[in-house]
């Protein structure tokens, strides 16, 4: 099994459907909500991430595709350098998914890329730059 963190973009016509339930029932692939905006009669968006075997993701793409649906991978990603971070925590209260976290024991900043959604409010904040964004 294979991750794809994508941004779907959806025309207005087609922010009614169940898309993420039909992912799931009719291509069997796991759909995990990052980030969304969608509002009725408005262009709708998306941040997921998709789990399933390669030709499964590809045949939901495709799925997607044909509904009109503007596929996107996320190439974006935050990096934390950690030699940077003074553990100030001022990503923490910025972060929607938590993707930064305090160990209280040592009360030291870490950060699970795997929680990110790249949404760079962590950029905005954080006053030493431990934080910058690869593409």
């Amino acid at each position: 099994m294979i991750h794809r963190k994508m941004i779907l973009t959806f025309p207005p016509e087609v922010v009614g459907e169940p898309i993420a339930y039909t992912l799931v029932k009719d291509f069997d692939i796991r759909v995990n909500i990052l980030r969304a905006k969608i509002t009725p009669e408005e262009e709708g968006t998306l941040v997921v991430d998709l789990q399933a075997d390669a030709d499964v993701l590809d045949k939901g793409i495709a799925y997607l595709q044909g509904l009109g649906i503007t596929v996107t991978p996320m190439e974006k990603k935050i990096v934390w350098s950690g030699e940077h971070c003074t553990h100030c925590t001022a990503c923490l209260p910025i972060c929607p998914p938590e993707a930064f976290r305090l160990d209280r024991a040592t009360m030291a900043v870490w950060f699970d890329s795997s929680r990110c959604i790249v949404c760079e409010q962590c950029l905005k904040v954080c006053p030493f730059h431990a934080v910058s964004i690869a593409v």
